[in-house]
């Protein structure tokens, strides 16, 4: 026994549905503390069952649980990245859905071959669609949640179930077609960026999660078992929650693009200014992430030096935009970040807009 030891006087009381032992190596059983003797199947049912931060579903003992079966909605970045850290966390993936035939399907069928699920067509005709897990995750665009919901809320029986979607902007509401049918709704967004050609790993990656409580409890105890950082949020900041999210990837990039548009007025050779740039963005993330934003700046604007300010916009009057973008960057520094003298740099920025630009 072993292990098993420190578990003995507990009894596992099987409450689930026949149904939901279609795979042997994933235990659904809810655990109750009763009888003083123990009774065990195979080994997997109390690693699995004892599981810490384990999903409790809804109609479950609230005492233990084993981790929820998952069928993922589409087969994009994001759904590549949760399928396999889900896998890796010993998560049964029973279902990868294509909305389409196609190049979204043949992704289906790569991840689940890697993540040992089924890929199954969504299509057309829904009457053959068979969902049998306990999460429907939902990865698909924005603006197609509500419609992919709304056509599969009379295709399959949501009762007991838990439906989540990922959109970082959108609510719960997204999904309330399924609450009138018997699931439980939420959303958890991970504050990650997800690209082709690259999968990132998702322990230690905050998730926002909101919606019904059922769904809140098992989306924490899902993104816990990924190592990841589940926290909660408000449904009416997710517009704001996700404003920021885009500062700090897609925007940002946006920066790193404008950059290099700069370094080409610099002379800098189109294939040598993203190796150029790495040292100082690679060593100012790793300022930021040791001393903050106030103490990682640096550059003229901290030290006042309006002079060299007003150098920069009058050789940026060949790149209006990127110009744009500096004067909305310095005025964001002069009130977010220390500075000597505020109002030299300000009227600095003013001086040189005034100059206008060539183009």
């Amino acid at each position: 026994m072993g292990t098993l030891g420190g578990f003995l006087g507990l009894r596992f009381c099987f409450q689930l549905r026949s149904r939901r032992f279609r795979h042997k190596t994933n235990i659904k059983h809810a655990l109750r503390l009763s009888a003083p003797d123990l009774e065990i199947h195979n080994a997997d049912d109390v690693t699995n069952g004892f599981a810490l931060g384990s999903a409790i579903l809804p109609g479950m003992p609230r005492e233990k649980s084993a981790k929820p079966r998952i069928t993922l909605i589409g087969a994009g970045n994001l759904a590549g990245a949760l399928a396999t850290s889900l896998h890796q966390a010993g998560i049964v993936i029973e279902q990868i859905v294509a909305r389409a035939a196609g190049a979204s399907l043949q992704r289906a069928k790569r991840l689940a071959v890697e993540v040992n699920a089924s890929a199954t067509l969504l299509g057309r005709d829904l009457s053959r669609i068979n969902i049998d897990a306990d999460v429907v995750w939902f990865c698909v665009p924005d603006g197609a949640i509500a419609d992919v919901a709304k056509s599969l809320a009379t295709a399959i029986d949501w009762t007991g179930k838990v439906a989540l979607h990922s959109s970082g902007a959108l609510t719960n509401a997204e999904l309330a077609v399924l609450r009138k049918h018997g699931a439980v709704v939420g959303s958890a967004h991970p504050l990650m960026t997800f690209v082709r050609g690259s999968k990132p790993v998702l322990a230690g990656v905050p998730f926002a999660i909101e919606g019904d409580r059922k769904a809140v409890q098992v989306a924490r105890a899902i993104v816990k078992s990924l190592g990841a950082d589940p926290y909660s949020i408000r449904a009416k900041d997710k517009a704001a929650y996700h404003a920021w999210s885009t500062f700090a990837s897609p925007l940002f990039t946006a920066l790193l693009a404008t950059s290099e548009q700069v370094a080409l007025c610099a002379g800098v050779k189109r294939s040598a200014t993203r190796r150029r740039m790495l040292p100082i963005l690679k060593q100012t993330l790793a300022n930021y992430e040791a001393l903050g934003a106030a103490g990682a700046f640096s550059g003229p604007i901290v030290r006042a030096d309006a002079g060299t300010v007003k150098q920069h916009l009058t050789a940026l009057r060949d790149v209006p935009l990127a110009q744009q973008v500096y004067v909305a960057l310095a005025r964001a520094a002069l009130a977010y970040l220390p500075s000597k003298n505020r109002k030299m740099v300000e009227r600095a920025l003013k001086s040189a807009q005034r100059g206008g630009s060539r183009g």
